[in-house]
């Protein structure tokens, strides 16, 4: 390996595999690892004057291929990695082979709901962990059912994943990262392709050189769901009258070309779309204006230039450019909410090494554009009106707004080396955000000591920082929302440890600690259905984790991780402190994968997870202190309906424990010029009905389990050229 600029020097490993360069000077290598019968392994590795790095690389049987890393809970200015391997994310079971949906058995991630592909991330809302690709925010990671992802694995060259005390490079967010970084196409000047179908979506890649420009390359992609296919007529049957069963698409157009020996110029365009309506005939009870057309869809688009260039071996430039347009449609009966958004945003990082063990970065982050909000809802009640008629039946109003916003930031950054073993990483980011016409500045730092180094290698570490999060669009902008509220403010704490158990065994261990401010809550105003926002919450998040994980060797690869994490909050000054729906006390994951031979694979991921909770309307008969003689809900007789009354608090009781076991098997045929692969991906094999929520008749005397997907197979074919 070596800078652009300087001749390759070259190296032969010894009988171990082993090797060493000595004495490189600072700078950003290139390092090319080639055997006979294997992949070639091309990577980027950063030497800082003083400091020595250790790396393992693995050649994959030609055809195998490539690497996608996953970084942890580890700071992003960091020497070491932790790395998943694409055999890795492709055969974790329960996941159909989609590296996105494997961080979901990664420390720190709680179980989304059935179907809500959702991310909950170290007992943050969903909406507090933001999700980037290529360091261009998109709006979601997961298409509808969180059954795929929005970017397919195929593309992927790593997943950076960071679910507290990230660096002042990220902002506008308070719960955790996830950034994703596409690979380059093939740079062997030949063309490359594979075609997927499974009993979900199919998808198409295709890559290799542009004609007539030189050192051009190209890379295509596109995937498309039939669900709706399998799910419509289940919908039909159960009397949901399907107007359009869901569907999901996504679709990537890649160019990149190095304009000189030390940069890289990207233009990417990408996008993903998602839709489903049904058709309600008999709308409930309680709400018996409520009926017709149930509509969801989400959209967004991305057009993106992205260039890194290596000024000279102590200064480098990154940027990245991205217009996008984002859609968000909801809609039941005559009721619907819309917002539009069409935006610019942009991040340019210098960074230079001031000197040994020193490293100076410094960067902006613009995010600005336009926005359309429109509206249609009950109006507030008519004066005499009783507060528990059907909200449906309320006359409607309608709001539409449309305007401007600009979401500046700056930020800086010191990597301190002040030995070989240890490193630290101060920071500070200074935010703006116009549509409420406040500044927020978060000062952060990270760091890492290695106590033994070497093998067995024993590692500490620990951070500190202050995150601030801009409110939602819908509850800033008149007059739904309000624009004197304040960014909501987060405080992380953590420390944690590593060991080496064995050359192919690593153990970790980390604990956590958020304290939440000025946190955004929905107030009830008397006599309308509208909600006042206002910063009067707070809330608070403990936990550890622990993940014991053997690194992928010929054979075998697999983890046990283990999250226990209790995550409160308080609504509002002189209320009670409760925990939050998304709540897990206990998530633990144990998975495996076997390589059986003669292209024979088969894996298993075991879940137990704490139930979700829920805010009961009628008791838990089981219950000693259930009393079934207990009034559970008012009647109104000019409408015919029930209103409940709560049992007890908001989220007060939890359901029944998750467990569900998965398995997969797959099977290789290689031929001289292509392969092909076929799996078989069995998800809750032992057919366990896990409870998703509570079901009540309409009086609300009594009420059973909704529980989630049965058990769901899932066949698939792949051929690669």
């Amino acid at each position: 390996g070596a800078p652009p600029s300087a001749a390759a020097p070259e190296v032969t490993t010894d009988e171990r595999g082993s090797f060493a360069f000595l004495d490189l000077p600072p700078g950003r290598y290139q390092v090319t690892v080639a055997a006979p019968g294997f992949e070639p392994l091309s990577v980027e590795e950063d030497i800082t004057a003083g400091e020595q790095i250790e790396v393992k690389y693995r050649l994959l049987p030609r055809g195998e291929g490539l690497e996608v890393t996953v970084r942890g809970d580890r700071p992003p200015r960091e020497v070491t990695k932790r790395t998943l391997e694409q055999r890795e994310v492709n055969r974790i079971p329960g996941t159909n082979g989609d590296a996105l949906r494997s961080i979901q058995n990664l420390p720190g991630v709680a179980r989304p709901p059935t179907l809500a592909g959702l991310l909950i991330v170290r007992g943050s809302g969903p909406q507090d962990t933001q999700t980037f690709v290529d360091g261009t925010q998109v709006p979601l990671i997961y298409h509808f059912g969180g059954l795929s992802s929005v970017v397919p694995t195929e593309m992927l060259e790593k997943i950076d994943f960071y679910p507290g005390n990230f660096s002042a490079k990220y902002g506008r967010v308070q719960g955790g990262i996830v950034d994703v970084s596409l690979r380059s196409p093939s740079k062997d000047g030949k063309l490359h392709g594979l075609a997927q179908v499974d009993l979900i979506d199919a998808r198409v890649l295709l890559e290799g050189p542009v004609p007539f420009l030189e050192n051009t390359r190209f890379m295509v992609g596109g995937r498309r769901s039939y669900i709706g296919d399998s799910f419509g007529p289940v919908l039909e049957a159960a009397g949901a009258g399907v107007t359009q069963a869901p569907v999901y698409y996504d679709y990537q157009v890649l160019l990149e070309t190095e304009p000189t020996p030390s940069s890289r110029l990207r233009l990417t365009f990408f996008g993903a779309d998602d839709a489903l309506e049904l058709l309600l005939a008999d709308p409930q009870p309680s709400e018996p204006a409520l009926s017709g057309d149930v509509g969801l869809h989400t959209a967004f688009q991305r057009l993106q230039l992205r260039y890194d260039h290596e000024l000279t071996d102590k200064d480098r430039l990154d940027g990245v450019l991205a217009i996008a347009r984002d859609d968000a449609d909801f809609g039941i009966g005559p009721i619907y909410f819309q917002i539009d958004l069409k935006t610019l945003s942009g991040r340019l990082e210098y960074s230079r090494r001031m000197s040994k063990g020193v490293v100076f970065n410094a960067g902006v982050d613009v995010f600005a554009g336009l926005y359309g909000v429109n509206f249609r809802g009950p109006a507030p009640n008519r004066p005499g009106e009783p507060p528990n008629q059907p909200f449906s039946t309320r006359a409607l109003q309608e709001i539409s707004r449309e305007g401007e916003f600009f979401y500046p930031a700056a930020y800086a950054e010191l990597e301190l080396a002040p030995s070989p073993r240890a490193k630290i990483v101060p920071g500070v980011r200074l935010d703006y955000q116009d549509l409420n016409q406040q500044a927020t500045v978060s000062p952060r730092v990270n760091g890492r000591v290695d106590v033994v180094p070497g093998f067995p290698r024993t590692t500490v570490k620990g951070g500190v920082g202050v995150f601030h999060q801009p409110p939602q669009f819908q509850e800033v902008i008149p007059p739904l929302g309000n624009p004197g509220l304040k960014a909501t403010r987060a405080l992380h704490y953590a420390a944690g440890v590593e060991q080496d158990v064995t050359r192919n065994i690593e153990a970790s261990a980390e604990g956590f600690y958020k304290q939440l401010d000025e946190l955004v809550v929905g107030v009830n105003q008397p006599g309308t259905a509208q909600l006042d926002y206002q910063n009067v919450g707070s809330g608070r998040v403990i936990g550890g984790e622990f993940l014991l994980k053997y690194k992928p060797d010929d054979r075998f690869f697999g983890w046990a991780a283990y999250t226990l994490s209790r995550s409160t909050r308080v609504p509002g000054p002189g209320e009670a402190e409760r925990l939050v729906s998304f709540d897990q006390t206990h998530i633990l994951t144990v998975l495996g994968s076997y390589r059986l031979g003669d292209g024979w694979e088969f894996g298993a991921r075991f879940r137990l997870v704490s139930g979700n909770l829920v805010t009961p309307n009628v008791c838990n008969v089981n219950e000693l202190s259930c009393d079934p003689y207990r009034t559970n809900a008012l009647f109104y007789a000019p409408t015919g309906t029930y209103t409940a009354i709560p049992f007890s608090t908001p989220f007060s009781e939890r359901l029944p424990a998750f467990h569900q076991l998965d398995v997969r098997l797959d099977k290789t045929w290689k031929f001289r010029t292509w392969k092909l692969s076929a799996y078989l991906d069995v998800q809750n094999v032992y057919n366990n009905a896990n409870s998703e929520a509570i079901q009540y008749n309409f009086n609300y005397t009594a009420r059973q389990y909704v529980t989630g997907l049965p058990i769901l197979p899932s066949f698939g074919l792949r051929g690669e050229f």
